[in-house]
């Protein structure tokens, strides 16, 4: 893709995903259509939480600024970041209250009052909401915003560190699982010690590389010991009767997710969109000719009803030309598209196009459902190996330390360059003279690397 930052900004407009004319820099209106794709991922990872014996829960959005400044590490991380509300009306408020940029400091406030002996643990809590950070960097559409509209957070509480560290490792399988129902590659790191996330043990992130050859983080999963438990006193009782701290996990995902699908997927023609979150994942379009539109337009009809309770199906009945209705639906991304015509009615065949490959193409309608089982299937795997095969082109394994040459890579294959993990080179004064950042170390073909690459 020869300008990705344009594409990605014309795709948000033309194929009515977000609109970014909100007069707010970093904030935007999920569209429709736009907002469906969200609504089906987020479905996702919801029933997979679900599924793993998480609950999910809601805290407020306003967090007061005594609470905030407990957990001095952790705000320190977003101090810069942090918005303020300072009055109620005209009345000036004798506490501050800050807009959530994150929910520890609440969420940990609240398990205090939840958790009195080892009975009470473990605790397995989400939230899905927005949150909001006062970014000074460059805004970018789903990719960096001060309205973070969609940020799943799950935190947990457990009796020892070895369930905590299961947990992680739960955590990672999720996200590992998700990213790859999304057809998104990710490349996981543990991060330096210098980019954890404030207060945490260690840091665990994933991070997927655009057709620009940047990465972004697209999810987090944080270790955080006892940390957060021994500021905010969630003591229990243990089965002897003694005393200790929960150890805690954490780990989010947001909207670059989709940020992630749409600039993964997409080509020259709009987006591709996997049928797990595509809006409608067949359409419908009746190619009336003169004298014979009620028999395509019947014969339509007819499909749409045997379809509609096993897939999210819409019937094109717009009256435009049927070329128009064909862009339309690449641009959005729509998987399979079915086209009835008279002579194809006549011989009880049906012509399908499909969006990944761009195949066009006649099946027997008696087989119809067998054929959309089987194309679903095709679909979802061959997204997902082209995007694999991307973003294996921006991976560069390098056998040496020489800035020059990680510099030179970096400038002209651009993605992510993996060198021999030294301890003795591991250090932040390392990532200032590459000029790029460290992304951890990652574990790549059974061997251990430092991960560098340019970011968003």
């Amino acid at each position: 893709m020869e300008n990705f930052s344009e594409w990605y900004h014309n795709i948000l407009e033309t194929a009515g995903i977000y609109d970014l004319r909100y007069p707010l820099k970093g904030c935007g209106v999920y569209l429709p259509y736009g907002f469906k794709i969200r609504r089906y991922a987020f479905e996702a990872i919801r029933d997979m939480l679900d599924e793993s014996n998480h609950d999910e829960a809601l805290f407020p959005m306003l967090i007061p600024e005594d609470l905030l400044a407990k957990e001095g590490e952790h705000i320190k991380g977003f101090e810069e970041e942090v918005y303020w509300v300072t009055h109620g009306g005209t009345t000036p408020l004798d506490v501050k209250l800050a807009l959530r940029p994150t929910s520890e400091t609440p969420i940990y406030h609240m398990m205090k009052l939840w958790i009195k002996v080892h009975t009470d643990l473990p605790i397995k809590i989400y939230q899905i909401v927005n949150s909001f950070r006062y970014e000074t960097k460059h805004t970018r559409p789903l990719i960096r915003l001060r309205e973070i509209m969609t940020f799943k957070e799950a935190h947990t509480a457990h009796s020892t560190s070895e369930e905590a560290e299961a947990q992680v490792q739960t955590a990672l399988n999720i996200y590992k699982t998700f990213f790859d129902r999304m057809g998104v590659p990710t490349i996981v790191s543990q991060r330096p010690e210098w980019d954890k996330f404030p207060g945490a043990d260690y840091t665990m992130a994933f991070d997927t590389i655009f057709p620009d050859g940047k990465t972004m983080q697209i999810g987090t999963v944080h270790n955080l010991g006892q940390h957060f438990a021994k500021t905010f006193e969630l003591e229990f009782e243990t089965p002897d009767g003694g005393k200790d701290y929960a150890y805690q996990t954490c780990y989010g995902i947001s909207d670059r997710i989709i940020a992630s699908i749409i600039a993964l997927h997409g080509d020259e023609k709009g987006l591709i969109l996997p049928p797990e979150v595509a809006p409608h994942q067949i359409i419908i379009i009746p190619l009336l000719f003169k004298g014979k539109e009620e028999i395509a337009m019947n014969k339509a009809k007819e499909i749409y009803k045997s379809l509609k309770n096993t897939y999210r199906v819409k019937l094109d009945d717009r009256d435009i030309r049927p070329g128009k209705k064909f862009n339309d639906w690449e641009l959005k991304g729509a998987p399979i598209r079915i086209e009835l015509g008279p002579r194809d009615i006549e011989n009880n065949k049906l012509t399908i196009y499909r969006r990944d490959t761009g195949e066009k193409f006649q099946i027997d309608e008696d087989n119809l459902l067998n054929e959309l089982n089987t194309l679903i299937d095709s679909i979802e795997n061959t997204i997902k190996e082209k995007a694999e095969q991307k973003v294996k082109s921006f991976i560069t394994i390098l056998d040496n330390h020489d800035v020059n040459n990680i510099k030179e890579t970096l400038s002209t294959k651009k993605g992510v360059v993996l060198v021999p993990y030294d301890e003795n080179i591991y250090t932040e004064e390392f990532e200032e003279e590459i000029d790029a950042s460290v992304l951890g170390t990652t574990e790549y073909d059974g061997k251990k690397y430092i991960s560098i690459a340019k970011t968003y």
